[in-house]
């Protein structure tokens, strides 16, 4: 599923109307920056509930307006962190399925790398290579990526 904004109901979601969305996407969009600069920023559209009375789905798009899985749900992100959690989750969705390819990269191993709690902080992790043992690790908290530790 995904949508541009020519369709019906769908709109660029403003500044400060999902704080803690719009705090987890800037994090996002520093990694985006530094490891796939070419992609542009991801931002947050939204579409009108279904369900009178409900609120608003919003998803995590491309810089083009695309946008795959499901939707952010505004009562769920509880705080800062698990926010960032949630958001990472539908960036990974719209950049891997969007762009055909995993984000972002390991460096070290070539592989895509997932949002973990690791000691109180979202951070990314990678499985390391288990065919020649080479261990998980995290290679920078969310939002902390550059070029060293990530494939462009």
């Amino acid at each position: 599923m995904h949508a541009h904004f020519d369709h019906s109901g769908f709109r660029r979601v403003a500044p400060d109307e999902y704080p803690l969305w719009d705090e987890a996407l800037a994090l996002l969009n520093r990694d985006l920056a530094a490891t796939l600069p070419e992609a542009g920023p991801l931002q947050l559209v939204a579409q009108p509930s279904y369900e009178a009375g409900e609120p608003e789905y919003v998803y995590v798009a491309l810089a083009n307006g695309e946008w795959h899985g499901g939707h952010l749900y505004p009562k769920v992100a509880e705080d800062p962190a698990h926010a960032l959690a949630i958001v990472a989750d539908a960036a990974q969705d719209t950049v891997a399925e969007r762009l055909w390819q995993a984000w972002p990269l390991c460096v070290e191993h070539n592989r895509g790398m997932h949002a973990r709690e690791v000691e109180g902080q979202l951070s990314w992790w990678c499985a390391g290579e288990r065919a020649r043992l080479a261990p998980a690790h995290i290679p920078a908290a969310v939002g902390a990526l550059d070029a060293s530790s990530a494939i462009r």
